[in-house]
């Protein structure tokens, strides 16, 4: 009987420790998401920084499963209907944000510029028979009086953090994704109820009037979204000095613009930030958890490394890797503030890239390097006779090293100069032009309903556990 007792406490402890990470349990959800990031990108940043046998914040979560990406019209999606997928639970075609099956990609939106005002005269060419949106799960959450935030190292209006609180048939239509999300004003997005509470990315140029300091580009409509959200009770912050001073009371709503990087209007890369400057994306979540959680009914968080992306599209290894650390220290940063019986993280990625990892290098060898022989630990040489790095790309922009008869890289530094870009072995476009990759990706899960995200399953699957864990 004592024996069958010990058994039976036993028993006891452990079905009380998995109701608190039992279905409907999350009080809170943190979605973090690496745009680009796929498992190449994933291992080659693990040894970046932690060396082969280290692991990344990302890799201790317990839970892990399979993505598969493809979109509703293409084997290899874009960032549009595999982060729709993930907030929708809908298959959308490519470019579209948060829109139903039957919507089309209608439009170029690609601001064109006008001769005489210098700013696009397009904000919006869909037509309103063209598809309706579907919730968000960002909305949904708004609607059970919880707390929302979008956070991303890209522009704001860019397609990862627009489909969480905005619909449109094309994803560059973004003067109209940027007035959804103001409240009250024209065009916003109704489900928003009083707004998003904390909006923090990259870019000015969409959400204030046309003007000549900020790169020639501003608002077509004369609009200043950045009062209208003053005037509705946001704190504006632009860099790190106004970030620092935002209060963090519970009620706060935030508006967060950094134009430092000047690049598209994306923030910096982490290789190029400035720390005096801009805050980092660990100290945005940080932030951003501070605020959210004062909320009684909780809080649904989404936030984005949205530059891994982009150095992946310039075959720059370096700072797709710095990016991807920097990411993994955001995980890291909300780990470190949030009660895992109550909130869930979930991290993963939208899609893969074409970056692959090559060689037999000997253990150690500098990932960003040039590939060795285990043996001898000299440089391994190609058919040509000349070295190469452990790091390429299968398809790619035109650059100095990208030549039928290639360079020989014996003494050119491909391990510590930020601005190499990689091998690749279908010349496209110029450079940038490197394509997503269709492969599966990765996803790891921690906390309140974490137990169900596992095996190999489709993006929009993730959709249906995240509503499920917050118990909608």
């Amino acid at each position: 009987m004592k024996h069958t007792f010990k058994l039976s406490v036993a028993a006891l402890a452990l079905t009380s420790a998995l109701s608190a990470f039992a279905d409907g349990e999350a009080k809170n959800v943190i979605f973090f998401l690496g745009d680009g990031m796929g498992p190449v990108t994933v291992t080659a940043s693990r040894i970046y920084k932690y060396g082969e046998a280290g692991k990344l914040t990302m890799e201790t979560l317990g839970r892990t499963a399979r993505v598969k990406t493809y979109s509703l019209d293409a084997q290899t999606t874009d960032s549009a209907p595999s982060m729709g997928a993930y907030m929708t639970g809908v298959k959308s075609r490519n470019e579209v944000v948060s829109m139903d099956a039957t919507t089309k990609a209608q439009g170029a939106f690609r601001p064109s510029t006008d001769a005489t005002t210098g700013v696009s005269s397009a904000v919006n060419n869909c037509t309103t028979t063209n598809g309706a949106a579907v919730p968000t799960l960002l909305e949904q959450a708004i609607a059970k009086n919880k707390a929302t935030g979008v956070v991303s190292t890209a522009r704001l209006t860019h397609a990862t953090p627009a489909i969480t609180y905005s619909h449109i048939c094309n994803r560059n239509a973004e003067y109209d994704i940027a007035r959804q999300a103001v409240p009250g004003g024209a065009g916003y997005n109704a489900a928003l109820g009083t707004g998003v509470d904390v909006l923090m990315g990259g870019d000015s140029r969409y959400w204030v009037p046309f003007n000549t300091t900020i790169a020639g580009k501003g608002r077509p409509d004369g609009r200043n979204l950045v009062q209208e959200l003053k005037d509705k009770g946001y704190n504006y912050v632009n860099d790190l000095t106004t970030f620092n001073a935002a209060p963090s009371a519970a009620g706060t709503k935030i508006i967060g613009l950094f134009d430092q990087a000047l690049s598209e209007g994306h923030m910096s890369y982490e290789l190029d930030r400035n720390p005096a400057l801009e805050p980092s994306l660990a100290q945005m979540t940080a932030r951003s958890i501070d605020i959210l959680s004062k909320n009684t009914n909780g809080y649904f968080l989404m936030v984005e490394g949205g530059r891994i992306d982009h150095a992946l599209h310039g075959t720059n290894a370096m700072r797709a890797l710095a990016d991807t650390i920097a990411f993994d220290d955001a995980i890291k940063a909300a780990l470190d503030k949030v009660d895992l019986t109550n909130t869930l993280i979930v991290v993963t990625a939208d899609h893969d890239h074409t970056m692959a990892f090559n060689g037999y290098s000997h253990l150690g060898n500098n990932i960003l390097g040039k590939t060795t022989d285990y043996r001898t630990k000299n440089l391994a040489k190609a058919a040509d006779g000349k070295p190469y790095t452990t790091l390429v790309f299968g398809n790619g922009g035109a650059a100095a090293q990208r030549k039928d008869v290639r360079d020989d890289l014996t003494n050119v530094d491909t391990a510590f100069n930020k601005n190499y870009l990689q091998d690749v072995g279908v010349m496209l476009g110029g450079v940038g032009s490197e394509t997503h990759g269709g492969g599966d990706v990765m996803l790891f899960a921690k906390g309140a309903g974490s137990a169900n995200f596992k095996g190999t399953i489709d993006n929009t699957k993730v959709y249906t556990l995240l509503k499920k864990a917050f118990g909608f």
